[in-house]
């Protein structure tokens, strides 16, 4: 018969506990959370862009449903374990145009506040909905605080794309939901089209203003194409970090990009 001696037998035990602590860690793929610390109410929002005014008004322990990662977060179709999120939250938070909207009202708890959000990346909606929500969540304090940097650094941004052509006057077409980034950007919008796709006689409409730039809405497709002007797809849902200002520099260096190319 064959004895284990001692040191032979604890490595034995070690590799078995090992195995059993693997297999006990495995879990099952949930709604995404923000991160960081998990204090304050539990809040689930829609999308990143919903969770990122959530975010800038001090709430610290979020869940994302649709993941940052979609093109197009509305357009998701919830699981069993996003709705089982939603019903242990404290706030639902969520847009209108949400196309699952109504199945997280649905799975609402009973205690849970649904609180719908305005979203554009305009100086005065974000300072709005920050604010309100902040009163929500009784974090005005941390709120305050944010606006006041994101006031700050939005007119540097804005300054520095409008620095990139001077007083020339600089006209683009843009997609509906995208036409306040010409504003921010201090650029003459001519036209808009879209969400529903462009047809031939728009196209010819929009190609006889002359447009320098088209400023697409990167989470769309039909971005119509137009002779000598440039594109520039812009973008409205922050990653998963939910930062807010990430949009905005990267807005700022795609459009700072296209003016002095």
């Amino acid at each position: 018969m064959r004895v284990l001696r001692p040191v032979k037998m604890m490595t034995a035990i070690c590799v078995a506990l090992s195995l059993l602590t693997a297999c006990g860690n495995e879990t099952q793929a949930g709604p995404a959370s923000s991160g960081g610390t998990s204090s304050g109410p539990k809040v689930v929002a829609s999308t990143s862009w919903v969770g990122g005014f959530a975010k800038a008004a001090g709430a610290t322990n979020i869940t994302i449903i649709a993941s940052a990662d979609l093109q197009h977060p509305p357009d998701y179709d919830p699981k069993p374990s996003d709705l089982a999120a939603v019903a242990k939250a404290d706030y639902v938070l969520f847009s209108e145009f949400d196309g699952f909207a109504a199945k997280i009202k649905d799975a609402t708890g009973g205690h849970a506040k649904l609180v719908p959000v305005k979203l554009e990346n305009t100086v005065e909606v974000i300072k709005a909905e920050v604010t309100r929500l902040a009163q929500i969540f009784g974090t005005t304090s941390v709120a305050s605080s944010w606006l006041a940097t994101f006031e700050r650094d939005h007119a540097a941004l804005a300054a520095s794309v409008k620095s990139k052509y001077g007083s020339k006057p600089r006209a683009a077409i843009s997609h509906l939901f995208m036409a306040y980034w010409g504003t921010f950007a201090g650029l003459t919008i001519v036209g808009t089209f879209g969400p529903e796709l462009v047809t031939p006689s728009q196209l010819a409409d929009l190609t006889a203003k002359k447009p320098e730039l088209i400023l697409a809405n990167a989470h769309l497709p039909g971005t119509p194409e137009v002779a000598g002007a440039k594109r520039v797809d812009l973008m409205n849902f922050p990653r998963s970090d939910l930062d807010l200002m990430f949009v905005f520099r990267t807005n700022t260096e795609r459009l700072s990009a296209a003016l002095i190319a």
